[in-house]
């Protein structure tokens, strides 16, 4: 027969515990400031930024609500179980049941079709954010390497195809205008507001991932392959981007801004980036390793000595 306490004294712990539990939480909740409350209401998404995103936001809020659901149910059933069936008596067993038939089927089938549904929205959502469009209004040639980014601006009217070819070197505009990060500042990338944008994602050395928070939107940037979407800024101002691809020693540092302005404001800065001398008659991809994948094209058994 094990130790047990005298339930009057268990009664004070119970009451000091709920106690500190009041606490912490009030004082969690009164070190949350506007942003974080915001933040807390959204369920620690970013304010969707894009015409796309809410799709995203959508598909974040409703599963949050159907995991709180189930996670309800889940927790009444045990708690009704651990207070119908507790122990009343020290010489009481309780009956056997090897199996129940009915609920067996149930916990089988139930999240076969929650996995079901999900995979169905989720599918839904995949396709609007990639969705592309044969003539976006904008395209931008973004290229991550270790471990920075550069940002190629069309300018002038579209001449080629929104998505490059690498064989003939068919790109969408005749000039460029460009951006570089390096390891003392970052770049800043710079939008125009209600313009339709294809990003073409290269990499010349190993695979990365462009994403912007607000946008709620990532995609791999792998070398000899261009990865692409297209999203429609609809908010002006200031957003985080960064690399979401563990990609080497300096990963951290692949940091840039996003600024989203007005049209004019726009094609001031790409005037301003050409002023500057930071212009080309293509893209700056990174030579031809982003054209290709090491190994790929080599004669030797498995790709590489």
């Amino acid at each position: 027969m094990g130790l047990q306490l005298p339930k009057r004294a268990a009664a004070p712990v119970r009451r000091l515990a709920m106690g500190a539990l009041i606490a912490a939480t009030l004082l969690f909740l009164s070190a949350c400031d506007a942003a974080d409350k915001d933040q807390i209401a959204r369920l620690a998404m970013p304010e969707p930024a894009t015409a796309q995103a809410p799709h995203t936001f959508e598909l974040w809020k409703w599963s949050w609500v159907a995991a709180m659901i189930t996670g309800a149910i889940v927790w009444a059933l045990i708690f009704w179980v651990v207070v119908k069936y507790r122990r009343r008596s020290d010489d009481e067993i309780p009956v056997q049941t090897r199996y129940n038939l009915p609920l067996e089927i149930f916990y089988t089938i139930a999240p076969i079709m929650m996995v079901i549904v999900f995979f169905y929205w989720t599918v839904n959502v995949q396709n609007e954010m990639i969705e592309i469009e044969p003539e976006p209004d904008v395209t931008i040639e973004v290229v991550g390497q270790q471990w920075q980014w550069t940002f190629n601006h069309g300018v002038g009217e579209p001449t080629g195809p929104a998505t490059p070819n690498y064989t003939d070197n068919d790109y969408r505009y005749d000039d460029y205008v460009y951006t570089v990060g390096d390891g003392d500042s970052r770049p800043t990338l710079i939008l125009p507001v209600d313009q339709r944008i294809q990003f073409n994602l290269h990499s010349p050395d190993v695979i990365h991932s462009f994403g912007i928070d607000a946008f709620l939107m990532k995609m791999d940037v792998v070398p000899g392959r261009i990865n692409k979407f297209q999203a429609t800024p609809t908010v002006i101002g200031d957003y985080n981007g960064k690399c979401f691809e563990l990609c080497g020693v300096d990963h951290s540092r692949m940091l840039f801004d996003v600024k989203v302005v007005s049209q004019a404001d726009y094609d001031a800065y790409l005037a301003g980036l050409a002023e500057q001398g930071a212009e080309s008659d293509a893209p700056l991809l990174g030579g031809a390793n982003a054209r290709t994948v090491a190994g790929l094209h080599d004669d030797t058994e498995g790709g590489h000595e």
